[in-house]
C-alpha cells in the first residue's frame, strides 16, 4: 500500500490506518460515518476517531495545500472558520490531479449545513436570523483580512448558539489572507455571495419542484444590506469634543454589545476646534464568550456566553459580595463544579446528540421565563426538573 505524505497538526490521530491508496470515494466500512454535508465540487468523506469526527477533502495538491495554510493562519484570527488537522500529499500521482492532495479538519460539534435549514420548514420563521448570521459571518472574516471568494449556501455550517444562530465557513480553497481587506475585495466577495446564494436557491427550489418565480433570488441582496449596515456601525469614527470622553466608553459598550471585542483605540485630534477623532479597531465577535472562558473556563459561543454569564452574575448576587478576587474566583469555580457541571451532565446522559452547553442556555432560559411568569426568582434544580419533563424545550424562534 501507497502511504502518502502526512503532515498532522498536535492533538488529533495519525490517520495513518486509512486507505490512502485509494480514492476517498472508494472508502468503505470501518471509520467511514455518514455526516450531513452541502454541495461540494470534490470528494469529501467524513471519519470518526476517538479524538473526534473528521472531514476529509480531496482536491489537486496546490488546492490542498493553499486551503491547509489558509485555514491555518484563519485559526488566529477568527473562530467562524473549519479548524484544519493535517494535509496530506500523494506524491506518486500528478500534482494537478484530482485527489493528489487533501486537506483534513475536524468537523464542527452540533453543526450542520446552512443550505440545509433553508431549504427546510423552519427558515420562514427564521429568516431574519439566518440572514443575519449570514452577514455576520462575511463582516468577521472580512475584519479578519480574509476574502473569501467562494461564498455560498453548500459552504457554510451553522449551529443553534443560545437563541442565535453561529455561522462557520468549512471551505477556503479560493480564500486569500491579506493584512486588511480592500473596500474593492469586499464588494467582490458580496458580488459573488450574491450571485452563489441566488443559485442555490434556484436550486433548491429546481429539488422541491417549485417555479423559480417562487425562489428566494434576492436572498444575496438581502444579506448584502444586513452586511453593509453592520460594517458601518463598527468601522464608523467618532468625533467628538474634549470634554465628551464618556462617549468613547459608550462607542465600546455598544460594540461589546454586538459580541464584538476592541483591539486598539486611536484618538487623534479633529481640526482646530477642540475636537478629537475615536477610531475603534474592532475585532472577533467573542466579547462574551472570551469573558466566560477568562472567568470560569467554559467554551461556549458568543450568545451562550451572554447566558451563562447572566447566571453565573444571579449565582453572585444570591451568594452576596466578595471581599477579594480569588473570593470571586472560588465561588465562580463552585458554581461550575456543582451547578453548570452537573447539569451539562445530565443534559449529555439524556441527549449524546445535543450540545449541552446549548442545553443548559436552553435552561437558563426557561428558568428566566418561568421566574418572570412567577414574580421571583425560581429553585434551579426544581426549574431543572421542570424543564426537563416538559422535554427540554429552546428558544423560540425570532421572526
Amino acid at each position: 500500500m501507497s502511504v502518502p505524505n502526512l503532515h498532522i497538526r498536535p492533538g488529533n490521530p495519525d490517520f495513518l490506518d486509512l486507505t490512502w491508496d485509494r480514492p476517498v470515494v472508494e472508502w468503505a466500512g470501518g471509520r467511514i460515518v455518514d455526516m450531513p454535508t452541502g454541495i461540494h465540487r470534490h470528494p469529501i468523506v467524513f471519519v470518526a476517531y476517538d479524538e473526534g469526527i473528521y472531514a476529509i477533502k480531496e482536491l489537486p495538491l496546490q488546492l490542498a495545500a493553499h486551503e491547509f495554510q489558509t485555514l491555518r493562519t484563519l485559526e488566529d484570527r477568527t473562530s467562524r472558520s473549519a479548524r484544519p488537522a493535517g494535509l496530506v500529499e500523494r506524491l506518486w500521482l500528478e500534482p494537478d490531479v484530482e485527489g493528489a492532495g487533501a486537506v483534513i479538519t475536524r468537523y464542527v460539534d452540533y453543526a450542520f449545513p446552512y443550505r440545509e435549514l433553508i431549504a427546510g420548514g423552519s427558515f420562514g420563521v427564521r429568516r431574519d436570523q439566518m440572514l443575519d448570521a449570514f452577514a455576520g459571518l462575511l463582516v468577521e472574516l472580512h475584519l479578519a483580512g480574509c476574502f473569501w471568494g467562494d461564498c455560498s449556501l453548500s459552504n457554510v455550517l451553522y449551529r443553534y448558539d443560545a437563541g442565535a444562530i453561529e455561522t462557520i465557513m468549512v471551505d477556503a480553497e479560493t480564500s486569500a489572507l491579506y493584512g486588511a481587506i480592500s473596500d474593492g475585495r469586499r464588494r467582490e466577495d458580496l458580488e459573488i455571495m450574491r450571485e452563489n446564494l441566488a443559485g442555490g436557491m434556484a436550486d433548491i427550489a429546481a429539488a422541491a419542484g417549485r417555479d423559480l418565480d417562487h425562489a428566494d433570488l434576492d436572498i444575496g441582496s438581502d444579506v448584502a444590506k444586513r452586511y453593509e449596515s453592520l460594517w458601518q456601525e463598527l468601522k464608523r469614527d467618532l468625533v467628538i469634543a474634549a470634554d465628551e470622553r464618556y462617549r468613547i466608553r459608550e462607542r465600546i459598550e455598544r460594540l461589546n454589545e454586538l459580541g464584538f471585542a476592541v483591539d486598539d483605540i486611536d484618538v487623534v485630534p479633529e481640526g482646530d476646534d477642540n475636537r478629537i477623532r475615536i477610531s475603534v479597531q474592532v475585532g472577533g465577535r467573542n466579547f462574551h464568550s472570551n469573558r466566560l472562558r477568562r472567568l470560569a473556563g467554559i467554551d461556549a459561543s458568543e450568545n451562550q456566553a451572554r447566558h451563562i454569564l447572566a447566571d453565573i452574575a444571579r449565582h453572585e448576587a444570591r451568594h452576596g459580595g466578595f471581599d477579594s478576587p480569588t473570593d470571586r474566583a472560588v465561588s465562580i469555580m463552585a458554581w461550575r463544579a456543582d451547578r453548570f457541571g452537573v447539569f451539562t451532565g445530565r443534559i449529555a446522559e439524556l441527549r449524546s446528540d445535543f450540545d449541552p452547553v446549548q442545553g443548559y442556555s436552553d435552561f437558563v432560559n426557561y428558568r428566566y421565563q418561568r421566574s418572570s411568569q412567577a414574580g421571583y426568582d425560581l429553585d434551579s434544580e426544581a426549574t431543572f426538573a421542570q424543564w426537563l419533563e416538559a422535554g427540554m424545550p429552546g428558544f423560540e424562534p425570532v421572526p
